[in-house]
């Protein structure tokens, strides 16, 4: 029988593999979150202006804030169980945990650099909900006010009763390949030498493919056949999953959008493995990305 999975392992990509169990079954049980709430593990990640506080400086992690740390007012989200132990989200100043305790407020990107992925990956959780609820406060269907419920899982609105989910923009991210080499690109906005695989939203009423082969040919005139998916990652900025594929181009000739890309360029694979490694040309994405992990699973 053939292996459907063709024997490889999905690559792991950085702001997953979060510990926390998100207990769905607890969510709509309004009991349940108030005494999960007064347990004396109970903690809290506090987001100040979207920024986690952290804790420590060699070795940064999360200030996980008691609830006598958090405004009883606060936006607060439940993000699920530690073992038993319960962990929330606040959006709330964080002036007092630096005063009394010494934490530091981090951009959340700089901290996804800074942290393991599994404590990365429960800031991009917090941060894309917590987002969510701030941008969601009217009915798309009515233009009431709307309320959260389930935890913070849905907002419902008051006048007509319509529930509202957290939004996920999904956005394909690839690689098109060419024999022995690959294309990247760069936007105007990106840091002198920087490139990167190219992306876009996926539009309404298109697959992941027919995303992957638009995207190609809108922002480098490049014609693909084959798409095959790589992995994915959630991107909280401000709530996007980047879906990683390799495309099979059929011939080198650029023709640049210049609203979209700057430059695009094909690049070996000692080029990217130099680039990876910090002595190349030109700076590759980091870690975190999974731009750098397309790049690193072609080279591999």
């Amino acid at each position: 029988m053939t292996d459907i999975f063709g024997g490889r392992q999905t690559p792991v990509t950085g702001l997953t593999g979060s510990n926390l169990d998100r207990a769905d079954h607890l969510r709509r049980d309004a009991g349940a979150m108030v005494a999960l709430r007064s347990r004396p593990d109970a903690r809290w990640l506090v987001l100040d202006d979207l920024k986690p506080a952290l804790t420590g400086d060699e070795r940064p992690d999360i200030f996980w804030a008691h609830r006598s740390d958090v405004p009883h007012n606060a936006l607060s989200v439940f993000l699920g169980l530690d073992g038993e132990a319960p962990r929330f989200a606040a959006a709330t100043s964080a002036a007092e945990l630096i005063a009394d305790f010494g934490a530091q407020v981090v951009d959340a990107r700089a901290a996804a650099s800074l942290l393991p992925n599994d404590r990365a990956a429960i800031i991009a959780h917090a941060r894309s909900l917590l987002d969510w609820h701030q941008r969601h406060q009217f009915c798309a269907v009515c233009g009431g006010k709307t309320a959260m419920a389930k935890a913070g899982y849905v907002r419902t609105c008051e006048m007509c009763a319509a529930e509202h989910f957290p939004r996920t923009d999904p956005v394909v991210i690839m690689l098109a390949i060419k024999g022995d080499h690959a294309l990247v690109g760069r936007q105007p906005r990106f840091p002198k030498g920087f490139f990167s695989a190219l992306a876009g939203f996926i539009e309404p009423g298109e697959s992941l493919e027919e995303a992957v082969a638009r995207e190609l040919f809108e922002e480098a005139g490049i014609r693909v056949d084959r798409v095959r998916y790589l992995a994915s990652q959630p991107w909280p900025f401000p709530s996007s999953l980047m879906i990683a594929c390799f495309a099979e181009a059929r011939g080198f000739t650029i023709t640049l959008d210049d609203d979209e890309l700057e430059e695009a360029r094909w690049v070996t694979k000692d080029e990217v493995r130099a680039a990876l490694a910090g002595t190349g040309e030109w700076l590759a994405p980091p870690a975190m990305a999974i731009a750098h992990t397309l790049l690193a699973a072609w080279v591999a």
